[in-house]
């Protein structure tokens, strides 16, 4: 197959803890044409959505990309289109997926999914298996949701990732309003707020789902002088299981995963709650493998070019 990955640039990426670099080595060891650019490169003609994209090898060491040549063409001219560009969810993101939809290349996942499920209000559908939450750009109502928790909550962005902005306060905390009229930017910002759970002491578990199945997990546990269970925010990476809040979890939203065409989703779960479905790129691959002793990028590969070939068998 053919390849094209639309990310951020190479120079970027943490090679000891990034999956779409996993991916595109599995693409490469697989004899697969494998190409990149970033959104910024992507532009629409004549109804197709197209790219000026790199020719690239990717190898499993240092300089870790054999860099090739650009090429210029229709979207159309790949069998997979994998969208792995991190958040912010901003306008630009939103223009990305909408020339993603002009092509007959499977992309992973669906650009649909990716404008309609926003990864932090995906989870809020769920009300029976998340954390009590609140989305608003009131601050008054941010207060009045405080006064009203038992204990702490969480602030955070919508639209962000990496535990990036994620603050935890309470009623009577005189930074309190200052925090809020920080994120909501005075106001005219949405923010999540959400009941603390002190249950991210003992980690915050991402779970991998491949075509909606769980296919491994871990526990993300806080440094003693941070709350986040982020490996961005120094979180160190412990060997779990999933009980069975996690596959009730699991059972419930992988119908609606497989039909949205979520090939590849990463949920965050802390004490039994769903905090997040994350659907733009999730990670966690290379991280599981060593945990486990499994190739996680084989069984996407194979769930992809399952997929792949089903949609060629329906036209």
């Amino acid at each position: 197959m053919k390849h094209l990955f639309v990310m951020d640039p190479l120079d970027r990426l943490d090679f000891a803890h990034d999956s779409t670099w996993m991916m595109m080595r599995e693409c490469s060891r697989r004899g697969d044409v494998v190409a990149w650019c970033h959104p910024a490169a992507l532009f629409g003609r004549a109804g197709r959505g197209c790219a000026r994209a790199q020719r690239v090898i990717a190898l499993s060491e240092r300089p870790y990309f054999e860099l090739g040549d650009f090429e210029e063409g229709t979207l159309d001219g790949y069998d997979v289109v994998w969208m792995r560009k991190d958040p912010p969810f901003d306008m630009t993101y939103i223009f990305a997926t909408y020339l993603l939809s002009h092509t007959t290349a499977l992309v992973v996942n669906h650009p649909g999914g990716l404008r309609d499920r926003n990864e932090k209000l995906f989870a809020f559908g769920y009300a029976d298996l998340t954390p009590e939450t609140l989305f608003t750009q009131d601050i008054s109502r941010i207060l009045a949701f405080a006064k009203a928790q038992p204990d702490k909550i969480v602030l955070k962005p919508w639209d962000g990732n990496g535990g990036r902005g994620v603050l935890v306060t309470r009623h009577g905390d005189p930074n309190l309003r200052s925090m809020a009229e920080i994120l909501t930017k005075e106001g005219t910002n949405a923010v999540i707020a959400q009941r603390y759970l002190p249950e991210i002491k003992e980690g915050d578990k991402r779970i991998l789902l491949i075509e909606g199945e769980p296919v491994g997990a871990m526990l993300r546990v806080p440094t003693e002088a941070d709350h986040r269970g982020n490996m961005h925010a120094g979180a160190g990476v412990v060997k779990t299981t999933l009980n069975a809040r996690d596959q009730e979890i699991c059972t419930r939203i992988g119908p609606t995963l497989r039909q949205e065409g979520f090939v590849f989703v990463g949920i965050d779960v802390i004490g039994g709650w769903l905090t997040e479905i994350n659907v733009t790129s999730p990670t966690g691959i290379q991280d599981i493998n060593q945990l486990d002793g499994v190739a996680i990028e084989q069984q996407l590969y194979d769930a992809v070019a399952r997929r792949r070939q089903g949609q060629h068998a329906s036209v």
